[in-house]
């Protein structure tokens, strides 16, 4: 089992959470941010705005969709010290975080090739303060809430299988996604991102299935990172645990 300090966090995790500090404080931000490009749509309607399937045709939001479930357990939890919803939190965040952090290197690294493969032409561009809102600032905070404001990761005991199952987990997920904007262009004529357009269903198999696979890389090396920074569960978060008792 996972040994606890007094104050009820894991040994190996680096700031306590849930509290009301600096655990509050990075989701109350963090909601702040998601609820501000939600009313940024909501504002700015466009060709999107009236089509089947509404932004949620959009990576991009679905994961801020899941990135607020994720906060609002956390806030939650930081003012009522819920160790359920603290748990519900963390399990969110298996998702949120590596979608979040995949959205940013898809989004920035398309864009620095062409603007035109994720921003379609009718489409007004971001400015740069909602654009960062969007694109990059879910994915720095969710990072900050894994690494510092959660428990090991993914949770003791670690099944023999964890691999495996984060990888199909990663993988039906971007499958998902895929069936999901295909619905929707079905309905609307066009796909969210002008990039589907130019690519066929073979090509489009492929972006997806590596889209996949990088999710479960992504989460894989946010647990590398964790291990750097925070250590590593084993004997001596035993020896550790047993000289808090």
């Amino acid at each position: 089992m996972s040994f606890l300090t007094q104050s009820g966090r894991h040994p190996l995790q680096r700031l306590n959470s849930p509290s009301k500090g600096i655990s509050a404080a990075v989701h109350a931000i963090g909601l702040v941010s998601f609820s501000t490009s939600f009313k940024f749509l909501v504002d700015n309607p466009n060709a999107i705005t009236i089509s089947f399937g509404w932004h949620f045709q959009y990576l991009t939001i679905l994961g801020i969709s899941i990135s607020t479930l994720c906060f609002t357990s956390g806030l939650i939890a930081d003012i009522t010290n819920s160790r359920t919803l603290f748990k519900v939190k963390n399990y969110l965040a298996l998702v949120a975080a590596p979608i979040e952090v995949l959205i940013c290197i898809l989004y920035w690294g398309l864009r620095a090739i062409d603007d035109g493969l994720v921003i379609p032409p009718d489409v007004p561009m971001l400015a740069l303060v909602d654009d960062v809102g969007f694109h990059l600032t879910p994915a720095v905070l969710l990072t900050v809430d894994t690494l510092f404001l959660s428990p090991p990761w993914p949770t003791h005991p670690l099944s023999p299988n964890a691999s495996l199952i984060t990888l199909l987990t990663s993988t039906t997920i971007a499958f998902l996604y895929w069936f999901w904007i295909e619905l929707c262009y079905t309905r609307n004529g066009f796909y969210p991102y002008p990039i589907f357009t130019l690519l066929s269903t073979a090509q489009r198999v492929i972006l997806f299935a590596g889209s996949g696979v990088a999710m479960w890389g992504i989460g894989a090396g946010l647990r590398q990172i964790y291990r750097s920074l925070n250590g590593a569960e084993g004997k001596e978060v035993g020896m550790r645990g047993k000289k808090m008792q």
